[in-house]
């Protein structure tokens, strides 16, 4: 997971528990991320603080090139996304690039994805709960991954 300045404790804390119930790896974040040692983010991993591995960066774009350059597909959740997040195959190297919660994915930040998915919904929703969005993906990739 990549995260870009994720503002809510409690969503941070969510997806890391999230993340570590669908497999990921670990979670790179920017320093605008909230503190994950804020006692609600720590509340809401429920443990997995402990077994998630994690990383601040103070150079995002930097990091995310290098994790593409090892072979990391990257796919952003953004409203934008061209295809239907179950559409995409994430068997392979795979991160989700999550924004922040108002604002998303800043513009140079999604334009180092490889893909843009969208989470379709009914209603009026426009969106997802940054954490809940994250969630729906991970999970998308735990699902082929066992398939």
């Amino acid at each position: 997971m990549v995260l870009e300045t994720l503002q809510d404790p409690g969503n941070l804390g969510t997806i890391l528990r999230a993340g570590e119930g669908a497999g990921v790896t670990g979670v790179i974040m920017n320093r605008e991320t909230a503190d994950i040692y804020n006692p609600k983010v720590i509340r809401s991993t429920m443990g997995s603080i402990y077994r998630v591995p994690f990383f601040y960066t103070d150079d995002l774009k930097g990091t995310v090139e290098r994790i593409k350059a090892a072979g990391v597909r990257l796919y952003a959740a953004h409203l934008k996304g061209e295809n239907n997040y179950d559409k995409a195959d994430y068997t392979g190297s795979t991160g989700f690039m999550i924004g922040n919660e108002a604002l998303g994915l800043k513009d140079e930040t999604a334009a180092l994805a490889d893909s843009y998915v969208k989470i379709p919904m009914a209603g009026q929703v426009e969106s997802l709960n940054a954490a809940v969005a994250a969630s729906v993906l991970m999970f998308e990739a735990a699902r082929q991954r066992r398939g």
